[in-house]
């Protein structure tokens, strides 16, 4: 049975170094559920830790109940802006355990991004979103995030999805 997490009810802090295993968690359950992809655990597990050690990198916040069950994260990296003279901040690695979406954690999660954002030399909120995740893309619609005008190409040196190259 799943406790209802509504706004008020979630704490958003940011994450630390004791989150670790939480993240990478997560972020294989993410990757699994919206990709069909199987992340190497020892890479992520590292790549997770440079985040948590490195502000200069980015950072998780993570949203609780007030016992400390972690209902969900966001990360934030960077993305410097020379026609904005400021940064982007990317939104990554969201995710809401099943049992608490529609309940207002990404909300919560993203009301403090915004908050965050207002004390920094930020520009503006980015994100990248898989072309046939709907849900998702209906969350952030009602975010009050648009769809970019750019189109996102990549040339990935780690996860095979099995395209030419």
């Amino acid at each position: 049975m799943s406790r209802r997490a509504h706004n008020g009810d979630v704490r958003i802090r940011r994450a630390r170094l004791a989150d670790l295993e939480t993240i990478v968690d997560f972020n294989e359950r993410l990757a699994r559920e919206t990709e069909g992809v199987q992340l190497d655990l020892d890479r992520l597990r590292a790549g997770v830790e440079s985040m948590l050690r490195d502000d200069r990198v980015g950072f998780y916040l993570l949203a609780e109940t007030d016992d400390g069950e972690t209902l969900g994260q966001a990360g934030l990296t960077f993305e410097w802006s020379d026609w904005r003279n400021g940064v982007f901040w990317w939104l990554q690695s969201v995710y809401v355990r099943p049992e608490y979406r529609g309940q207002g954690v990404l909300r919560a999660l993203y009301d403090r991004i915004l908050a965050l954002s207002a004390d920094r030399s930020v520009c503006g909120i980015r994100l990248y979103v898989e072309r046939e995740n709907r849900a998702a893309q209906a969350a952030y619609r009602r975010l009050g995030l648009d769809p970019a005008v750019f189109q996102m190409y990549e040339r990935d040196f780690v996860i095979d999805r099995g395209k030419a190259t």
